[in-house]
């Protein structure tokens, strides 16, 4: 599967700090950061640890795990690896910070936002996303966006950190497996 780096390590850190200015000059706080697994919640850490730099208030930080919320969960040839969310905190009345890696159709955040509902009634969710790669299904846009990268919809976008094991950070494209063989 041949595959192109889109972001190199160096751009994606000066991405996720430009993310966190943004999220800091917005000026809403305290926040309760919940980054959706895998790669949003990686992010999340990352972009607390950029908040909590520029004196923004953290109720806590969390990892929430869509797995269950998906619409196409019963349609899918295998079954998802289903892993536990960890929300430290009731989220009514909390201003929450909804934290993905990669935005693209918007299903995603929809399941988020219906399994964040599980955990209470937020005060505000605001979402952040490092790469905006468009194709949307749903009508669902980010409010803090590190890039916006377009992408053919036969492509993926995926985020590789070192925290999840890759030997390096980058944003890299790659063919869908489905569309590699066929072309469609």
């Amino acid at each position: 599967m041949s595959e192109r780096v889109l972001v190199d390590a160096e751009a994606l850190t000066a991405l996720t700090e430009q993310l966190a200015e943004q999220i800091a000059s917005a000026g809403e706080e305290p926040l309760v950061i919940v980054g959706i697994r895998e790669g949003g919640d990686v992010l999340a850490r990352r972009l607390e640890a950029g908040l909590r730099s520029r004196d923004i208030a953290i109720d806590g930080i969390g990892a929430l795990d869509i797995t269950l919320y998906r619409d196409d969960f019963g349609h899918r040839q295998h079954w998802p690896e289903i892993r536990d969310s960890d929300i430290p905190v009731d989220l009514t009345r909390k201003n929450v910070l909804l934290v993905d890696d990669v935005l693209f159709t918007g299903r995603t955040i929809r399941a988020a936002l219906a399994a964040l509902l599980d955990y209470g009634r937020p005060a505000t969710v605001r979402l952040a996303v490092l790469i905006d790669r468009g194709n949307r299904q749903l009508p669902i846009q980010p409010d803090y966006c590190g890039q916006v990268i377009d992408l053919d919809r036969d492509e993926l976008c995926l985020v590789r950190f070192v925290e999840q094991g890759h030997p390096r950070d980058e944003v890299i494209a790659v063919a869908r497996p489905d569309t590699e063989l066929t072309g469609a």
